[in-house]
């Protein structure tokens, strides 16, 4: 089972909703994803505020930035 991941984003953010579409296939076979509001946070919009979209294992805390490609995606769950 791949391990549950987060994707920092924001509303109105064309790029995470470019991010999340390329996730979906992926979703779909049962990858889980917590979509995370960057501006409900402000220590998360200090962090992300000029990288998102980010991918994040929540088991490791290693981050994919954006862009990449749902094969990037399946190497980094690996």
């Amino acid at each position: 089972m791949p391990p549950e991941c987060q994707l920092f984003g924001t509303l109105g953010c064309h790029l995470c909703e470019v991010a999340e579409a390329e996730l979906m296939p992926l979703v779909e076979h049962g990858l889980l994803v917590e979509l995370v509001d960057i501006a409900e946070s402000e220590r998360l919009f200090e962090t992300y505020g000029l990288r998102i979209p980010v991918l994040r294992r929540v088991d490791t805390g290693e981050e994919l930035d954006w862009p990449f490609s749902a094969e990037q995606v399946v190497s980094f769950l690996l």
